[in-house]
């Protein structure tokens, strides 16, 4: 199966020396379904990528437009991709990034990406034959310094210092979810 990023790089490397802004914006938004000139971003997704093509003097490539879309605005295309097939809804920048009818948990980051919320969908209650947070998974949770809530079955966290979520961290708990679905819900 070909990711995201690679059938990006290819639609951009086919007329990289060519290539203009709005180009690149529709490439993202027919490949992942990201639609950036409608997510509340400051600088402009369309000035950015002004920016990084005159600065590529016509050798613009896919794994930089992805680097310098994370870099200014955020938006990590590269983990997106990453998740492809993951059952993980994401929930970012008051957009659905990933959604599939069939994935297990949704992450719900707040604005700023301060914050982020994890709660199991209706389709992993469906499967499981319970609402509640899987206590194994809420426990590796906790370790990485979320907070669990059992009223509302969830478990958030929100950075201290009130900045953005790390992609570090980030990382670690989509590795944590993901060990626990390939472990716990592989019959799902």
């Amino acid at each position: 199966m070909t990711t995201k990023a690679a059938q990006m790089d290819k639609l951009i490397e086919a007329s990289a020396a060519n290539i203009r802004s709005t180009e690149l914006l529709a490439i993202i938004r027919q490949i992942f379904n990201i639609d950036l000139r409608t997510l509340p971003l400051t600088p402009l997704p369309q000035s950015v990528l002004d920016t990084y093509l005159e600065q590529a003097a016509g050798a613009a490539a896919g794994p930089d437009v992805r680097r310098t879309l994370n870099e200014t605005l955020a938006i990590n295309l590269d983990a997106l991709s990453a998740l492809e097939g993951a059952r993980i809804s994401l929930f970012s920048k008051d957009n659905w990034m990933l959604q599939q009818q069939d994935d297990l948990f949704v992450v719900h980051t707040g604005a700023g990406d301060v914050d982020v919320t994890i709660t199991p969908t209706a389709y992993y209650a469906q499967q499981s034959g319970s609402n509640s947070m899987p206590q194994e998974l809420s426990e590796a949770l906790v370790l990485l310094g979320f907070t669990y809530d059992q009223a509302s079955q969830s478990c958030s966290y929100a950075d201290p210092s009130g900045e953005p979520v790390s992609d570090a961290f980030k990382g670690q708990t989509m590795r944590t979810l993901i060990t626990f679905i390939r472990t716990a819900c592989a019959s799902f």
